[in-house]
């Protein structure tokens, strides 16, 4: 039986223990807390946009002052892209871009593209060819402002003698175009690479004389354009890459739409951007399409939207 001065010492002893094994708690809760708690923050995905004007947006307001002769957009489909993927950006897509222009540079003080490659580049995109095809230039000249029979068909000149000469240009640059793969994977192993197609710039028929392109050559024009991006898909899943489609986006949206509709806008824009370029609401369709595509590819990819 304990007497008063051994039940206070008890209490003592036990209030004594009782302290020190809250502290010990507290003291691993601070030192060894969950996985979840103590993981660091994963860094951004380091993302580096390659590719000519579909990318780079040119005349689509903010302009990036990093580049001016670039004519580079701060609203193309790269920025967009990376602010919903929470990825830090390289943009060095540049207008007038073709592929040799990715090993050397393009304007003087503008690094060649692949400079802005490593193997730290988690994620590469890239929109090119339509310069080394020449494909503006020749959109250009189907341009035609009275209605047949005063003018040129593009589409009955290319197509002279049972060849259909630009069709033939885009199947001989096919092989740069698995080159180009083939130099990003040696300089980013470790990166995802995603391919955007051309869009869709004219419904068949066209809207002569909404544009002044005729019937026949707005057609051929988009079946240019669609074997353009074929080549482009193809060899992007003949090289693991992952192919993004801004055709389907773009329905409904090309040039022969009503001006507050385009995503491609016409031989004479009705907003910021260039003549059978993306205005900003492309820029923004294509660049979530292209978010869409990495998310899925990588199981999803958590970031600001």
């Amino acid at each position: 039986m304990f007497t008063d001065t051994d039940g206070e010492t008890s209490l003592k002893t036990a209030l004594r223990l009782a302290l020190a094994t809250v502290l010990s708690v507290a003291a691993l809760a601070v030192t060894a807390p969950d996985g979840a708690a103590s993981a660091a923050p994963s860094p951004p995905p380091r993302y580096v946009a390659l590719g000519d004007s579909y990318a780079a947006e040119p005349l689509v307001p903010p302009a990036d002052p990093a580049d001016p002769a670039c004519l580079r957009s701060l609203a193309g489909y790269p920025h967009v892209a990376a602010r919903a993927l929470g990825a830090d950006l390289t943009d060095v897509s540049c207008s007038a871009a073709t592929t040799g222009d990715l090993s050397t540079p393009q304007h003087p003080g503008v690094p060649p593209q692949y400079d802005a490659l490593s193997p730290d580049t988690d994620l590469v995109t890239i929109t090119i060819g339509a310069n080394d095809v020449r494909l503006f230039s020749e959109a250009l000249r189907c341009v035609n402002v009275l209605p047949p029979p005063l003018g040129t068909s593009c589409a009955e000149r290319n197509t002279t003698g049972g060849t259909d000469r630009l069709a033939a240009r885009i199947d001989a640059w096919a092989p740069t175009f698995a080159t180009v793969l083939d130099e990003i994977a040696r300089r980013a192993p470790h990166a995802e690479v995603f391919v955007v197609g051309y869009g869709n710039y004219v419904r068949p028929g066209g809207c002569y004389p909404v544009q002044p392109l005729w019937d026949q050559d707005a057609t051929y024009l988009q079946q240019t354009i669609d074997r353009l991006t074929a080549v482009l898909r193809r060899t992007a899943e003949e090289h693991h890459a992952t192919f993004v489609d801004t055709y389907r986006p773009g329905i409904g949206h090309d040039i022969c739409a009503a001006p507050g509709d385009r995503y491609i806008e016409g031989l004479a824009p009705d907003r910021p951007a260039a003549a059978l370029h993306p205005n900003d609401a492309g820029a923004r369709a294509f660049g979530e399409a292209l978010t869409a595509a990495v998310r899925a590819q990588r199981g999803g990819v958590q970031g600001a939207s």
